[in-house]
């Protein structure tokens, strides 16, 4: 089926009845939201967001919008994905603006592709507004840069959560050096993401951080080396959401860090009790 789009030199953020916009929420603060995202919320007569979208990006919607939470947030699904699409068509259908809120850019690992598909298949116009992702905003603020030309010339963006599971990764090219992983949606998967590099030949030495709730008032930033990641990870109590950042640049958390508490490092080893 084809889609009636509109005209493809109109501002993002310009709404028309019964169309939906994919509206990148970035990793919570606010401050981060583009322009063309806040003018979309500022219209939208129906917003369908994501558990973990901040107060403060949700405030700055329509107040007379319908605010409808589908609670997706990393390794938790209360809405499944069918009825999120059952959801954007049954509005659209109605002739609303329709914004589908997505936490950090609704193309990585956002399922924004799937939605498109849908509402593309069904005759519904869209448009997408990016949003700042994860990896690049919990990075800025834990004051580590992803790509730096003494220690990373390249970035990979991945998920512990796989459709096909992380065996089907090829961890030879993951555990090369100079390069920077950032790891979304992997607090539950560490040990065997430490394991899978190890294997594959990453040096155990290797630094990396762990920034939960990245760019809000609590973030806190956890810092140590790859063979003790699940280690320091466990003393921390580390929760979701969290970013993992792994690689050379990750050592630089400790002093360039700029936004709340200095870095969290690794206890001490507990000391071996005499016999």
């Amino acid at each position: 089926m084809s889609v009636n789009q509109p005209s493809n030199t109109a501002a993002p953020s310009s709404l028309l009845p019964g169309s939906v916009t994919l509206v990148g929420a970035g990793p919570g603060d606010p401050g981060l939201l583009t322009l063309h995202a806040a003018q979309a919320l500022a219209s939208a007569e129906v917003v369908l967001y994501d558990r973990l979208v901040g107060a403060g990006v949700l405030a700055l919607a329509n107040p007379d919008a319908l605010m409808v939470e589908v609670g997706k947030s990393a390794g938790h699904h209360s809405v499944p994905q069918e009825d999120i699409h059952a959801l954007m068509l049954r509005h659209a259908r109605s002739g609303l603006r329709v914004v589908r809120l997505k936490g950090g850019d609704p193309f990585v690992f956002g399922r924004g592709g799937e939605e498109l598909e849908f509402l593309r298949a069904h005759g519904i116009p869209y448009r997408v507004v990016p949003g700042i992702t994860a990896a690049v905003a919990c990075a800025a603020y834990a004051g580590i840069p992803l790509t730096h030309r003494d220690h990373a010339q390249s970035l990979r963006l991945m998920t512990a959560h796989c459709r096909d599971g992380v065996d089907t990764l090829d961890w030879d090219a993951l555990a090369q050096e100079r390069q920077t992983l950032a790891v979304y949606m992997g607090v539950a998967g560490l040990e065997r993401l430490r394991e899978r590099l190890l294997a594959a030949g990453r040096a155990p030495s290797t630094p990396f951080a762990l920034v939960e709730n990245g760019s809000r008032p609590e973030q806190r930033v956890i810092v140590g080396t790859l063979d003790d990641l699940t280690r320091t990870a466990r003393a921390h109590a580390v929760a979701s959401p969290a970013l993992l950042i792994l690689g050379e640049v990750a050592g630089l958390a400790a002093q360039l860090h700029w936004f709340g508490a200095a870095p969290l490092t690794p206890p001490a080893p507990a000391l071996a009790q005499a016999a």
